[in-house]
């Protein structure tokens, strides 16, 4: 209501400024003429002063800060990625029971186009990965994520990941089955209740991670070369991942 009254007081003196100024200029000139003629020259090019203001400038400025914003949070991903998330790709990774399917839809070469990518994608995003939780090694797994627990709390700090909904589901989820493995203070003998549980929140985990995932090396691919070299020969799903140059 504050807000409402001052918008009101506001708008009535810059009206009260104009009807002002119109009089004062009417005192001078004695030229009502002139100062129609000149008030429907300025209503008449009001709409498109608007429009040249509100929608294309305006878009304009919004559209370059949005890039701005998806530049940092694109190295943000890449630290996730570097830090956290391609050690949880290839570990986890051996423990799907349907990880040869896996490894052959998201296999990314050096010649992938975006037709190549999009049907990875479409993959990935619909992604169901069956682990197998009794070959799973869970204390590594809870170890692991509890050293990089502050990380993915400061990730989460971030302001600029409100501009990307399906990286801070995978942070969420991530975080979230850090939760569940230190919530147990033993994950030896517990009930299959339990561990189909614990599947469950890998697996959701894991669908997140590999479509985030691809969406990042794509963005290399176009962006960052020198880097999606290193990822080609470094990534999970090839047969002998190796980071050394071989021709």
């Amino acid at each position: 209501m504050k807000g409402y009254r001052v918008f009101l007081v506001v708008a009535f003196v810059f009206i009260a400024a104009s009807a002002l100024l119109y009089f004062i200029h009417y005192q001078i000139f004695h030229d009502e003429h002139h100062i129609f003629i000149f008030l429907m020259h300025d209503i008449a090019f009001l709409p498109l002063e608007v429009f040249l203001v509100v929608i294309v400038i305006e878009r304009l400025l919004t559209r370059r800060e949005k890039q701005a914003i998806l530049y940092k949070l694109n190295m943000v991903i890449g630290a996730y990625f570097s830090e956290v998330g391609n050690w949880l790709l290839a570990d986890l990774l051996r423990y799907f029971k349907n990880r040869d399917e896996i490894k052959q839809n998201l296999n990314v070469t050096a010649d992938w186009t975006a037709k190549d990518f999009k049907r990875a994608g479409d993959y990935a995003y619909n992604l169901k990965a069956d682990v197998d939780i009794h070959q799973c090694n869970l204390e590594e797994l809870k170890a692991y994520l509890s050293q990089k627990r502050m990380y993915l709390l400061t990730l989460l700090e971030n302001p600029n990941l409100l501009e990307h909904d399906r990286f801070t589901d995978l942070l969420w989820a991530t975080t979230h089955l850090d939760e569940e493995l230190e919530a147990r203070p033993s994950l030896k003998d517990i009930p299959e209740s339990d561990l189909a549980h614990l599947a469950v929140d890998i697996e959701r985990m894991y669908d997140h991670l590999a479509s985030e995932w691809l969406d990042y090396i794509q963005h290399l691919k176009s962006s960052y070369p020198f880097l999606f070299s290193l990822v080609l020969r470094t990534h999970p799903f090839q047969e002998k991942p190796s980071a050394v140059v071989d021709q």
